[in-house]
């Protein structure tokens, strides 16, 4: 499968478990695909229209 990269800006706070995370051995970009394929393995998506 083909990756694509993605910039995404995070709060301070959230980068700093994201380091602690590498620490032991988690790297961000693993972390945030791993959420990302469990959000979308959920129920199917519920239309936001008017938002």
């Amino acid at each position: 499968m083909k990756m694509v990269r993605l910039l995404i800006q995070v709060p301070e706070p959230i980068k700093a478990k994201l380091d602690a995370l590498r620490q032991e051995g988690t790297t961000a970009s693993g972390f945030i695909r791993y959420l990302l394929e469990a959000h979308f393995k959920q129920a199917p998506m519920v239309s936001r229209k008017g938002r």
